[in-house]
């Protein structure tokens, strides 16, 4: 019988790692002081809880303003329209990340023009913006993506010389800095999620941070039914959505924040650690550390998946194994928008799309999509070393019994190649 656990064999881990996410009596006590209050709704916008969060994020970020919302696709949303673009303008995003990133840019006029990403970092290549730029663009999301930042050095040169927006999207990136700068306080506005999976988390919400006030009171009034948030707010009049962050998710989330700095030195001392192990493992390689990043907050940690030194098999085999040995992780987390299958939708309702649509080649999104990258979660590394370990020796484990996985091409297979959305679907229970 085969060693691997994917054969029969025994897993190298049995036991759960950290449990996500983590809470404590703050929470509770939080949570009951609101209940007891009755005042649990986003109204008045922003109501006293997310008041206090939001400025206290913002200043954690570096940013002046912090407007708490409903999720981080609606503060992407938001922050977009808060700026003025609309109908007939283009976005420029990254070709690798989650498909709401794309879809916040539809949702609020505009049109996605995707980029390919840097192969060091998976983030927005810079040396391919320009060439992508046209009379239409309006703005620039870099994605901040795993435990990567987007150069915000050239791309924010770039907006600077070509009058454009920049939204940092910071739904990985809690805590983390450039150059000694907070994600989000960095371009124009920064856009972070509280989604269950993120570094910090009230099950869902989200957060614009920005410097700029008519920005901020602007995003207030789109997602507060169009009302004004100050008597002297200079933004134009304007539709508004119900998008407020309740008074139980901000009760959660001040505590949340209060966690968040040792949580990102924990999980930096642990990735460091895993670091060290997997450049003795060939055929695994690291995505660089740039040094402008000047605290690292690791939502995931990525790394390179190389067949040719295992035997040939393809990435999902290796995932598919990982997790039969009870390491969590995935490789098709993100692909290429542009092909997901959650980005299919009828053209027509988009205008901003249909008129100026055209077809998207971007290589290295698609290589880390379907064929590169292996991402383990951050609860891996809220643990103790001999997590850490476990990781290192499963992944041994698997490259010394590799020749047992060529051919694998049972149905474990094809799930662990399915996005996490289809994944979720095939598993999850009929809604009614």
């Amino acid at each position: 019988m085969s060693q691997l656990a994917l054969r029969g064999g025994t897993p190298v881990r049995t036991n759960p790692f950290t449990a996500w996410p983590i809470y404590d009596d703050r929470e509770a006590r939080g949570l009951l002081s609101v209940l007891e209050s009755r005042n649990w709704g986003g109204y008045p916008c922003p109501n006293d809880h997310a008041r206090e969060f939001g400025k206290r994020f913002a200043e954690h970020h570096g940013a002046k303003y912090g407007v708490a919302v409903t999720n981080g696709t609606v503060s992407l949303e938001l922050a977009l329209q808060a700026a003025g673009i609309g109908a007939g303008d283009e976005v420029i995003v990254p070709a690798y990340t989650w498909e709401g990133t794309a879809a916040a840019v539809l949702f609020s006029g505009a049109a996605p023009v995707f980029v390919d990403v840097d192969p060091d970092s998976y983030c927005l290549d810079v040396a391919l913006i320009e060439a992508a730029i046209t009379e239409r663009t309006r703005a620039i999301i870099p994605v901040h993506l795993g435990f990567r930042f987007a150069d915000m050095d050239a791309i924010m040169d770039i907006a600077a010389k070509r009058g454009l927006f920049v939204l940092e999207d910071c739904a990985h990136a809690h805590g983390s800095q450039w150059r000694g700068m907070g994600a989000g306080s960095i371009g124009h506005a920064g856009s972070f999620s509280f989604q269950t999976s993120k570094l910090m988390t009230a099950g869902e919400g989200g957060i614009v941070t920005t410097s700029d006030i008519n920005l901020a009171d602007q995003v207030i009034r789109l997602a507060n039914c169009g009302r004004p948030p100050r008597r002297e707010s200079s933004g134009e009049p304007a539709l508004g959505h119900n998008y407020r962050m309740t008074e139980f998710q901000a009760a959660i989330l001040l505590v949340q924040l209060e966690r968040l700095a040792e949580q990102t030195e924990q999980r930096e001392r642990q990735t460091r650690l895993l670091e060290e192990g997997l450049k003795q493992i060939g055929g695994i390689s690291l995505l660089p550390r740039d040094p402008r990043i000047t605290r690292q907050a690791s939502y995931h940690y990525v790394f390179r998946f190389h067949p040719e030194e295992f035997s040939g098999i393809h990435r999902n085999a290796f995932v598919a194994a990982l997790n039969a040995e009870g390491i969590h992780c995935d490789g098709r987390f993100y692909e290429a928008v542009y092909k997901s299958s959650l980005f299919q939708f009828s053209a027509e309702k988009f205008p901003s799309w249909a008129n100026g649509r055209r077809d998207f080649n971007c290589p290295i999104a698609e290589r880390a999509g379907y064929e590169e990258s292996v991402w383990l979660p951050h609860q891996i590394f809220l643990g103790t070393n001999e997590d850490v370990a476990d990781v290192l020796t499963a992944i041994e484990k698997i490259k010394t019994n590799v020749t047992d996985l060529v051919g694998y091409e049972d149905e474990r297979i094809r799930v662990q190649a399915m996005s996490r959305a289809q994944r979720a679907l095939l598993e999850s229970k009929p809604p009614y």
